[in-house]
C-alpha cells in the first residue's frame, strides 16, 4: 500500500499536474494540503475519472485539505481539528480507509512572528498533539500526513542563515513538532533517510528550486500499530520541476500489507 502527502498549493490551477502524477506514481490513499478552493469548487469529477473516491474540506482562496483513495470510500470521521470551536481555517479532515485511519494535515504558517499567527501555529501544532495522543488509544493503524509547516533540524533546510528569523525553523515550532512526534509516533521520511538532506519545498523566489534549496516540511508520521509494516518512503522530486508547479513535492510511503 503506498500512501502519499502532497500540498497542491491551488488543485484548480495545478490540476493537470495533479493527474499526471496521479497516473504515473499510483498512490492508493493521497492527503492534500492548500487546496485554495471553496468546497463546491473542488474537481470531484475529474478525480473520480482518474479513479479515485475523495473527501474534503475547502475554502475560499486558502487553506482546504482532501483525502483521496482508490482502494475504497473514505470514510469520514472528523473535518476539523478539535480543541478551538472558533477555528473556521481548513486545515484538517480525518477518515477511514481501508482498516487505516488517515488525517490530512495543513498546520499553520506562522509567519510573521512575534505575533498572533505565530501563536496561532503553536496553539494549532499542541491542539495536534493532543488529538494524537487521544487517537492513539483507540489502537488501530493510523497515519498522520501533510504540511506541517515545521522543518524539524538543521538536517531539514539547506545550509543557510537567512531563514534564522522564520516560524519554519523557530525553536518554538520545532519544540511543538517534537512534542507532537514524541516516543509514540515514527516520521517515515526521517526514519528511513536518517541522515540525508531530504527536502520537500522550495521556494519559488531567488532560484532556490535550481539551487536545490529545500527545506523539509511534508512529514508522514505512523503510529506503533502502522511504523512496522514501512518498507519505503521518498519523495517525488521531479514533479516540482514540472511547467506550473507546487513549491511542493508529493512525498510518500510504501507499506506492506497485514
Amino acid at each position: 500500500m503506498k500512501i502519499a502527502t502532497f500540498n497542491i498549493n491551488g488543485i484548480n490551477g495545478r490540476l493537470d499536474n495533479l493527474l499526471d502524477w496521479l497516473a504515473t506514481a499510483q498512490p492508493d490513499i493521497v492527503c492534500l494540503q492548500e487546496l485554495k478552493a471553496p468546497q463546491d469548487a473542488f474537481p470531484q469529477e475529474a478525480i473520480a475519472s482518474a479513479g479515485y473516491a475523495a473527501s474534503w474540506v475547502g475554502q475560499k482562496s486558502w487553506n482546504g485539505v482532501a483525502i483521496l483513495s482508490r482502494i475504497g470510500e473514505p470514510v469520514v470521521t472528523r473535518r476539523s481539528l478539535p480543541g478551538d470551536p472558533a477555528d473556521a481555517q481548513a486545515r484538517y479532515i480525518e477518515a477511514a480507509v481501508a482498516g487505516i485511519l488517515v488525517a490530512s494535515i495543513y498546520a499553520p504558517n506562522g509567519n510573521p512572528q512575534p505575533g498572533a499567527k505565530f501563536a496561532y501555529k503553536l496553539a494549532w501544532l499542541e491542539r495536534l498533539r493532543k488529538h494524537a495522543t487521544a487517537l492513539r488509544r483507540h489502537g488501530v493503524p493510523i497515519v498522520l500526513a501533510g504540511d506541517y509547516n515545521v522543518a524539524p533540524t538543521d538536517l531539514d533546510i539547506y545550509p543557510t542563515s537567512s531563514w534564522n528569523d522564520d516560524a519554519l525553523i523557530h525553536p518554538e515550532s520545532r519544540a511543538a513538532y517534537r512534542r507532537l512526534v514524541g516516543r509514540s509516533w515514527l516520521d517515515a521520511l526521517r526514519h528511513l533517510h536518517p541522515r540525508g538532506r531530504v527536502y520537500t519545498f522550495w521556494h519559488y523566489k531567488r532560484m532556490r528550486w535550481q539551487r536545490d534549496a529545500g527545506l523539509r516540511l511534508d512529514h508522514l508520521l505512523l503510529n506503533r500499530e502502522l511504523a512496522d509494516r514501512l518498507v519505503e518512503a521518498g519523495v517525488d522530486r521531479e514533479v516540482r520541476g514540472r511547467e506550473g508547479a507546487s513549491d511542493h513535492a508529493p512525498v510518500w510511503v510504501r507499506l506492506r500489507k497485514i
